[in-house]
């Protein structure tokens, strides 16, 4: 024999997904409803061990047992009572659950329907109702409207309305609307027969429940005539610069009733600027008593009410339309405290640059405006010439091209003025702002371009990567970005060795000088600016790389021939040669002039702190870099840098032209040519 034994492989299920159970309210707490319950092919612990609700109501709990081993039930218990006026209908789930492990589950979604009672009776919105009815109203006239509301749904709700059978006067004056209690007239009333009525009506709903109200209906007397108002006199327009008390309009009013039907007063609706002022019996006057302003109401519409004291009282309106005529009260009124425009330079002649406005609030040749510059103040000079405002519409023009470098901004006035007698103005100051474009290329201050060969910068050997080399000068006339300048390097005979900052112009060693380079070195710097687009420039300058500072004493001029640099050595032997060779000559010249022109020679005396020259004279003046009227020291030791030059500016500025004058007194007074460099 072999035993299967069973797993929880099988989930409850119901044999529906959905049930409606309708139940009558209210119910009797612990009324039972029988359900279909779940199956479980498991069996033992395995199958159905509970059933819940979910989510838990406090109208419903479940009940679930069997009454033999085959026979099993499920039950909903109501635990409440059921109120359907308060709550309809509900939902909720019923789920069963097996005993294994891990437990399955079936679920059947239950819908409780709780079904309608007549258990409310009709309640009215009122517990009495008052109505008005004049005695000439119609027949068929509703007075009111009686309106009763019944809790409960479908025939149990519906509500009838008839009169109580105790209120037999109504029979004969009064129906009512069995649908929507709506009180009629049945026949004309008469005051005089009756002021009023009382009635008493019942709703009855579909289940027979029924309630009662009190009516009220009042019988108005009715005022037969209405008052007449007869109009003699009436003005417009009037000016809006009418004072206050001008008389408008003279009528009268009569009401052919008596008593206190005859009664008549008038009244002016809702003004603050018109009255009423009464003159004689039934006579008023409508006057102004405030100053009027057409800007503000060009048109009042005046209703006067004439009225009896009858109950009701019988009025009669008569429409008063006054206008307000216009008066030049008000000057132009620009649209903006000041204008500020823009042009960019270089424009095209009559280019519009944009536009005034001014509004004038009066009307007619009051408000037309016309626009004219005009001087700041009396005495000023005229407006600029350059600038033009349209007479008629307030567009402003620009004449001829205007230069930003020259002119950065133009303020002028505007004057806007109207057609009125005597004619209104107002002023408003224009700004026009010219706005920069890139027009100008950048002009390079040092090293300066005129000369040529451009001058030369010593750098030594022993200079080191970073090395400061000179710095390139340049501005640019324009601004803002179109005035950025960077800085690149477009040539150079050694690129490697060179390097320049892009924002400030630096020229520096990108490394340190080797015996291999070639001893003069020409770069080109570009020069740029932001603009679009970009205008640029271009320095040129030239580098000499020297072993020691003694060499400067060549003569710039005779280094700027290219082609030589290989024989440097030679050429400075050369150089010192010719030096000593002129010294020679120098002192034979002065010897022999001191001799022959002793008694010729003028000028006054320059001193120098030297007691004597250490070495020869170089003719600075021939190499063009040097003025003629000056005579300079330069005092230079090995090493020194290209910034450690001393210029001495002269004692006696009045020299001649092209000799200085060197001694300690007349009789040693000796006449160089300028440009004494001392080494």
């Amino acid at each position: 024999e072999v035993a299967v034994e069973d797993i929880n492989d099988h989930a409850p299920v119901f044999p529906e997904e959905q049930v409606t159970v309708n139940i009558p309210e209210p119910g009797n707490p612990g009324s039972r409803f029988p359900l279909e319950g779940a199956r479980d092919l498991d069996i033992g612990s395995n199958s159905i061990q509970a059933y819940s609700i979910s989510p838990k109501n406090e109208y419903f709990s479940v009940s679930f047992g069997s009454h033999s081993d085959y026979e099993k039930y499920v039950e909903l218990v109501l635990e409440k009572p059921l109120d359907r006026e308060e709550q309809a209908e509900m939902g909720f789930n019923l789920i069963a659950m097996d005993g294994g492990s891990p437990p399955r589950s079936g679920t059947m979604e239950i819908h409780i329907v709780v079904l309608d009672v007549n258990d409310n009776s009709p309640v009215f919105t009122q517990r009495a109702y008052v109505g008005k009815v004049f005695e000439n109203a119609p027949e068929g006239f509703v007075v009111l409207r009686v309106v009763a509301t019944d809790l409960d749904a479908g025939p149990n709700g519906d509500i009838s309305y008839q009169f109580s059978q105790t209120m037999s006067q109504s029979d004969s004056a009064f129906v009512i609307d069995p649908v929507n209690g709506e009180i009629k007239l049945k026949k004309p009333l008469d005051f005089e027969a009756a002021e009023k009525y009382e009635l008493s009506v019942r709703a009855t709903d579909g289940g027979g429940l029924s309630a009662l109200c009190k009516v009220l209906v009042e019988v108005v007397d009715v005022n037969d005539n209405a008052p007449e108002l007869v109009v003699s006199t009436f003005s417009s327009p009037i000016p809006e610069n009418a004072l206050p008390g001008t008389v408008v309009a003279l009528f009268n009013v009569k009401d052919r009733d008596s008593g206190t039907n005859g009664k008549i007063s008038c009244a002016l609706e809702d003004q603050l600027s018109f009255s009423l002022r009464p003159t004689y019996k039934n006579y008023y006057e409508l006057v102004t008593v405030s100053t009027l302003d057409r800007e503000e109401t060009a048109r009042y519409i005046l209703i006067v009410t004439a009225a009896d004291a009858g109950s009701p009282p019988l009025t009669a309106t008569q429409t008063f339309t006054v206008d307000i005529s216009d008066v030049n009260d008000n000057a132009p009124v620009f649209n903006q405290t000041s204008y500020t425009m823009y042009v960019r330079e270089n424009n095209v002649p009559t280019v519009l640059v944009g536009a005034v406005s001014a509004a004038d609030a009066d009307v007619g040749p009051n408000a037309k405006v016309t626009y004219s510059l005009v001087p700041a103040h009396p005495t000023d000079k005229p407006p600029c010439s350059c600038i033009s405002v349209n007479s008629e519409n307030g567009d402003v023009f620009v004449l001829r091209p205007l230069d930003y470098e020259q002119v950065r901004q133009i303020e002028v006035l505007v004057h806007a003025s109207d057609a009125g007698s005597p004619a209104l103005s107002a002023n408003v100051t224009v700004r026009l702002v010219i706005v920069d474009e890139n027009d100008n290329a950048p002009l390079v201050l040092y090293p300066s371009q005129d000369s040529s060969p451009p001058s030369s910068e010593l750098v030594p050997m022993s200079a080191e990567a970073g090395y400061l080399v000179t710095k390139v000068v340049a501005v640019d006339a324009d601004s803002g970005q179109n005035s950025w300048l960077s800085y690149h390097l477009l040539r150079a005979s050694d690129p490697g060795l060179f390097v320049v900052g892009a924002q400030n112009g630096e020229v520096r060693l990108r490394r340190p000088v080797t015996e291999r380079d070639p001893v003069k070195q020409k770069l080109v710097v570009l020069v740029r600016d932001n603009g679009q687009p970009p205008l640029s420039a271009t320095a040129s300058l030239s580098a000499l790389l020297l072993s020691e500072f003694s060499d400067v004493h060549l003569p710039q001029n005779s280094l700027a021939t290219e082609g030589e640099d290989d024989f440097l050595t030679m050429y400075l032997i050369i150089s010192l040669v010719f030096v000593s060779v002129l010294f020679l000559a120098s002192m034979a010249a002065f010897v022999a002039l001191k001799v022959c022109k002793r008694n010729d020679l003028k000028g006054g005396h320059v001193l120098y702190g030297a007691g004597n020259m250490q070495s020869g004279l170089v003719d600075a003046a021939a190499a063009g870099t040097l003025p003629h009227p000056y005579c300079y020291e330069i005092s230079l030791t090995t090493g020194s840098g290209n910034s450690e030059f001393k210029f001495l500016k002269p004692i006696l500025p009045s020299l001649p032209p092209q000799h200085c004058t060197m001694g300690k007194g007349t009789d040693d007074e000796q006449d160089f040519p300028c440009g004494l460099v001392t080494m």
